[in-house]
Parts: C-alpha cells; structure tokens; sequence
C-alpha cells in the first residue's frame, strides 16, 4: 500500500506540473491543490508502512527514489517555465545524483538512508539528515516554495485574457511581495537540500573504503 501511494504521488505530480503548461487558470489553480496533496502524500507513504507493517529496505529506497522524482520534475519544469533559474534544478538534481549513488553503496552493506538500519552512525549527522525533524521541516519547505512559486506567477502567464486577470486581482496586485517570499524560499530550500546531503558524504567514507 505504501509503494502504491508512491507510485500514485509520482503520478499525480506529473498530472500537476502539466496543467501548469497548459495555461488554463482554473487547470493551474488544480495545480496548487495537486502539489498540496502530493506533498501530504509523501508523508502519508510513511505512516501507511509503519502502521501496516510494511517496512522494508525496498520501500525505504523506493519513497526516496519517489522524492526525488517529484522534486526533480517540479524544479526542471520551474526553471523550464522560467520561474526558477536554471542553476537551481541543477544543483538540486546533481546533489540528488551524489546522495543516492553513495547511498546504493550502504544499501550494498545492508545499511538504507533512514530507519533504524540507517547509514547515519553520527547523531549530528544523523539529526541534519535522517531525522523525522529534518526530514518534515524540508518536507514544509518544499511545500512552501513549490506553493508559492505557482501561486506567485498565475497572473503572470500569458495564457490569461483580461477576464482571468481580474479573477486574480488580488495576486497580481501583490505580486511582487509574493514573487519575492518565493525566491527567498527557493534560496532557503535549495540552501537546506545542499546541507542535508553534506552528511551523506561524510559518513559515506566508511563504506567506501569497506568496499576497497
């Protein structure tokens, strides 16, 4: 059930980044609550597994690998749509590349990312990266942002007649002040994905020098 509820998190971001591209204002306000309730999601996977008793080494790389599906599609059509700039899902993305490819190793060694057979020996490590409290409050910070970078830009887009404008009256008006909490959290979110996979590295060492 949990792997399901990553699968259906995939689709449903897909299904919301596209109806960012087709312009249509009530399609991208759809779009808002699909981002909203794929993000609920990412939580619910978790809680689904521990309360089946459904926890497996499987499914702890699965829902990461269905993070990083979700986060990567909605940085890349960010900066496609040019909201974001480019370096942003590149960071983003080649971060995601290093982590996960350190973490195959551990996970070679029976260790996954989280859980209690996680490779984060080190406490502070451990607390930066594979705690629920870091993971939740970047889990809020991805909502955040993503929220509010569509939120942001809907009056922007130039799909909208003058009708639909008026619709977002309020958002245009304030839209400046809103473009600029967006690319605070976007720093601040981009900020704590780079810090949190700096832990990874360092405690990656171990496993890599086992394997030599």
């Amino acid at each position: 059930m949990a792997n399901l509820l990553t699968i259906l998190r995939m689709i449903l971001a897909v299904l919301a980044i596209e109806f960012l591209f087709t312009g249509d204002p009530s399609l991208c306000v759809t779009s808002v609550f699909l981002t909203l309730f794929v993000i609920v999601l990412d939580g619910l996977d978790g809680i689904v597994a521990r309360a089946l008793n459904e926890q497996s080494k499987f499914g702890s790389v699965f829902d990461i690998l269905g993070d990083r599906v979700v986060e990567n599609l909605y940085w890349i059509a960010f900066a496609i749509i040019g909201w974001v700039a480019p370096w942003v899902p590149m960071v983003v993305v080649t971060r995601g590349i290093l982590t996960d490819g350190l973490r195959s190793i551990a996970l070679s060694q029976g260790y996954t990312a989280f859980g209690s057979d996680t490779m984060m020996k080190n406490k502070f490590c451990h607390f930066l990266t594979a705690s629920r409290f870091s993971r939740a409050i970047y889990g809020v910070a991805k909502t955040l942002v993503f929220l509010m970078l569509i939120i942001a830009y809907i009056p922007n887009l130039e799909y909208f007649n003058v009708m639909d404008i008026n619709q977002f009256a309020w958002f245009a008006s304030n839209q400046k002040i809103l473009i600029t909490i967006a690319d605070v959290l976007v720093y601040v979110t981009v900020g704590m994905c780079v810090v949190r996979g700096i832990p990874v590295l360092f405690e990656s060492k171990r496993f890599i020098n086992d394997e030599k």
